[in-house]
C-alpha cells in the first residue's frame, strides 16, 4: 500500500509559528481537503509535503518510487515555451518520452527525408507502443481540450493568467502521481470545467491533498478533512458536511473544558487574593498551577469568528440602470442593446463561461469602462465599493493598521456603536501583534481579507464583487455570506462559486456570449436544474426545450410526444453506440491534433445528447403511464 507519513513537522515564518509538531498519514486513494483561516500555513504545509519548502523540524516519509505532483496557486511558467512543451516538461519518464516524440515529429515535418530523424522517429514509436505512450498522449491532449486549451502551439507568454493556471493543472493531472497536491485548483475555472474536474478526480487512482474555497467541490471530492487551527492539525473522517458536524461537536467539548478551567481559575484567583503564604511545597505547587491556568485561560481565543457588522450609507430609490447598452471589443460582442434595472435590495449574480464579459460588465457598472453606445444611469445616493480580483492601491510596504486608517480611524456598526480601526482588525482575525506588520509579510489570503475590510469600512451601499471567493478561506466566506444576507444595500457579484451564489443571490444574469443575456430568478442550483440540458445541439428543436421546462403542466402524451416515445429508445441506443465508437477512436489517433479536438467535441455533444434523451425518456414514460 502506497502512503506518505508526516511526523512532528514544525514551521515558523519570521516570528510567527505556523504549526508545531503536527503528524498525519495519507493513505492510498485518500482524498484530503485542508482547511484553515488564511495565514495559518495551509500553502506552506502543501509545499513542505511536496518537497518544495523545508520544515524547521520533522520528517516526511515515503517510498523511493512514490511520486508527488504539486499545483501552486500561482504557477511559474517559461514564457517562451509552447503549451505542449510546458505540459510535457515534467520529470516523469512517460512525459519525457512524449516530449521527445513531439520534438522529433516536429523536426521530421521540416526534414522528412532525413534518415537519422527517421530512425529516431521509428525508435520512439516503438517505445511509445511498449509503454502505452499513445494512450497517455491522447489523454494529455484530451485533458487540455477539456480545460479549454485547444491551441497547443501557443506560447505561454501569450496566455492569460487563467489559461496559464489551466495549463499547469493539465500538467499535474497528466503526470498521474501517487499523490496529487492542488492549491486552489478551481480558481479561474467556470462551472462546466469545475464539474469536469470533479468527475475526473472521482476516478483518479492516486491520493489527493488539496486546498480550495469551493465548498461544493470540497464536499463532492474529499473523504477526509484536515484543519489547521492555532498551530495544531485536526483530522476528520468524511467530506465537508461531515467535517462541519464533527467540528461543532469538538468546539462544544472544548468550550465545556474551557468553562471548567475558568471556574477552577476563579477559585485559584480567590485563593491567591487572600494572600496565602507561599512557604510550603504544596503552596508553591498551587501557585505554579495558578500561573499555568492563567496562561491557558488568557491564551484561548474566543472562538475565532470574523465579525462584520458595519453600517452602510443611505441608499435612495434609484440605484443603477443600463439602457440600450452596447459594448464590443473588435469582433467580440459583450453587450448588444442590453437593458438592466438594479433596484434597492437586489442580490444579483453574474455568471457565464470565461470570456463572455462578466468582469467587463462590472467595470461598466463601476464607471471604469465606457459603453460604445447606450446609457448608464447611477443614482445620486449610490456609494460603490468594488472588490476586484487584484488588491488595488495596496502599498505592501505600509503596515496593516496604517493601511486601514487611510480609510477611517473610527467606523459605526449596525447597532449604532463606534469602534476603532484596531478593533476592526481584531474582528477580522488580525491579532494585536499583527497590526504593525508590513503588508508584504501577510499571506495572499490575509491580504485579500485586509483589502475586503478596507472596502467595507468605506460604508458603501452598493457592493460590486469580482470573484470574491478566490483566495479567501471558508471561515471568512461563511461570515461574509452571513453579513451579505443582512446587508441593507445592493450586492452584484461575479462568481463561479456555486455555494457562494446559492447563499447570497436571488437573481442571476447569465452572459451567454455574443451579446446574448438571460435573467433567471432564483439561486444558482435552481438555475442549473432548470436550464436546458442541450443548448447547442441542432437535433433538439427550441420548441421541445420549452415543452421540457413546462412538462409538469401536461398530463397526457400529445400526438407528437407519442411519436417521440415510440422512437426514443432507439435514439438512446444509437447515441450510446456512437459514443463507444468515438471513445475507441480517441484511444488510437496518435498525434493528429485536429482529429483529437473534433473527437473530444463530438464526445461532449454525445454525452449531452444522451443526458437529454434519458431525461426526455423519463418524462415521457411518466406521461405514458397516464394513458
Amino acid at each position: 500500500m502506497k502512503m506518505i507519513t508526516i511526523e512532528n513537522v514544525t514551521k515558523t515564518y519570521g516570528e510567527k509559528e505556523l504549526f508545531n509538531g503536527i503528524s498525519f498519514t495519507i493513505g492510498e486513494r485518500e482524498r484530503v481537503g485542508l482547511l484553515g483561516v488564511n495565514g495559518t500555513g495551509k500553502s506552506s504545509l502543501l509545499k513542505i509535503v511536496a518537497g518544495i519548502d523545508q520544515a524547521d523540524s520533522g520528517d516526511i516519509i515515503f517510498a523511493k518510487d512514490y511520486k508527488i505532483s504539486f499545483l501552486s496557486q500561482q504557477p511559474e511558467m517559461e514564457h517562451d515555451k509552447t503549451v505542449l512543451d510546458q505540459v510535457f516538461s515534467g520529470d516523469a519518464p512517460i512525459l519525457k518520452l512524449m516530449r521527445d516524440y513531439e520534438i522529433i515529429l516536429s523536426e521530421l515535418g521540416k526534414k522528412p527525408d532525413d534518415p537519422g530523424l527517421q530512425e529516431r522517429f521509428y525508435d520512439l514509436q516503438r517505445r511509445m507502443d511498449s509503454s502505452d505512450g499513445w494512450d497517455a498522449n491522447t489523454a494529455a491532449k484530451s485533458i487540455l481540450m477539456q480545460l479549454g486549451i485547444s491551441d497547443f502551439t501557443k506560447k505561454m507568454g501569450e496566455l492569460s493568467g487563467g489559461q496559464k493556471k489551466r495549463v499547469a493543472l493539465a500538467q499535474v493531472l497528466i503526470e498521474s502521481p501517487d499523490l496529487l497536491i492542488l492549491d486552489e485548483p478551481t480558481n479561474h475555472l467556470d462551472y462546466e470545467t469545475v464539474k469536469w474536474l470533479e468527475d475526473y478526480l472521482s476516478r483518479y487512482s492516486g491520493s489527493l491533498l488539496l486546498v480550495t474555497h469551493d465548498r461544493y467541490f470540497l464536499d463532492r471530492v474529499t473523504n477526509r478533512i484536515f484543519e489547521l487551527d492555532g498551530g495544531n492539525l485536526y483530522s476528520y473522517k468524511g467530506n465537508y458536511a461531515s467535517f462541519l458536524e464533527a467540528k461543532a461537536t469538538r468546539e462544544e467539548n472544548e468550550a465545556a473544558t474551557l468553562e471548567k478551567k475558568k471556574n477552577l481559575f476563579r477559585q485559584e484567583l480567590e485563593w491567591i487574593r487572600r494572600g496565602a503564604k507561599a512557604r510550603t511545597t504544596k503552596q508553591k505547587a498551587r501557585i505554579q498551577r495558578f500561573d499555568k491556568l492563567d496562561d491557558e485561560v488568557s491564551n484561548v481565543k474566543s472562538s475565532e469568528k470574523l465579525d462584520i457588522s458595519l453600517s452602510g450609507s443611505r441608499l435612495g430609490k434609484q440605484v443603477l440602470e443600463l439602457k440600450d447598452a452596447t459594448k464590443k471589443y473588435e469582433d467580440k460582442v459583450i453587450l448588444d442593446h442590453f437593458n438592466l434595472l438594479v433596484k434597492p435590495g437586489d442580490r444579483l449574480g453574474i455568471i457565464g463561461r470565461n470570456g463572455t464579459g462578466k468582469s467587463t460588465l462590472l467595470n461598466i457598472l463601476a464607471g471604469r469602462i465606457m459603453l460604445d453606445d447606450g446609457e448608464i444611469i447611477t443614482g445620486q445616493t449610490v456609494k460603490i465599493a468594488y472588490y476586484t480580483q487584484e488588491n488595488e492601491d495596496m502599498d505592501e510596504n505600509k503596515r496593516v493598521i496604517e493601511y486601514l486608517k487611510e480609510t477611517a480611524e473610527i467606523v459605526q456598526t449596525t447597532d449604532g456603536k463606534t469602534i476603532s480601526a484596531a478593533q476592526m482588525l481584531e474582528r477580522f482575525l488580525f491579532p494585536p501583534y499583527a497590526h504593525g506588520t508590513p503588508i508584504r509579510k501577510l499571506s495572499g489570503g490575509e491580504k485579500r481579507r485586509l483589502y475586503l475590510l478596507k472596502l467595507l469600512m468605506e460604508e458603501p451601499n452598493v457592493l460590486l464583487l469580482d470573484e470574491p471567493t478566490n483566495d479567501l478561506d471558508t471561515q471568512t466566506l461563511t461570515v461574509l455570506e452571513d453579513y451579505l444576507e443582512d446587508y441593507p444595500g445592493v450586492v452584484i457579484s461575479v462568481s463561479h462559486d456555486r455555494y457562494f451564489l446559492d447563499k447570497v443571490v436571488d437573481l442571476l444574469l447569465v452572459l451567454e456570449g455574443n451579446g446574448q443575456t438571460d435573467l433567471h430568478y432564483g439561486n444558482y442550483s435552481e438555475y442549473l436544474e432548470k436550464r436546458p440540458k442541450l443548448e447547442s445541439a441542432p437535433s433538439v428543436p427550441k420548441k421541445e426545450k420549452v415543452e421540457q421546462t413546462e412538462k409538469t403542466k401536461k398530463k397526457k402524451l400529445s400526438f407528437k410526444e407519442q411519436k417521440e416515445w415510440a422512437e426514443i429508445e432507439d435514439k438512446i441506443a444509437g447515441t450510446e453506440a456512437r459514443l463507444e465508437e468515438v471513445q475507441g477512436e480517441m484511444a488510437s489517433i496518435g498525434s493528429d491534433f485536429e482529429k483529437g479536438e473534433a473527437l473530444v467535441n463530438e464526445e461532449k455533444e454525445l454525452n449531452e445528447q444522451l443526458e437529454y434523451l434519458i431525461e426526455r425518456w423519463s418524462y415521457l414514460s411518466e406521461l405514458a403511464e397516464n394513458e
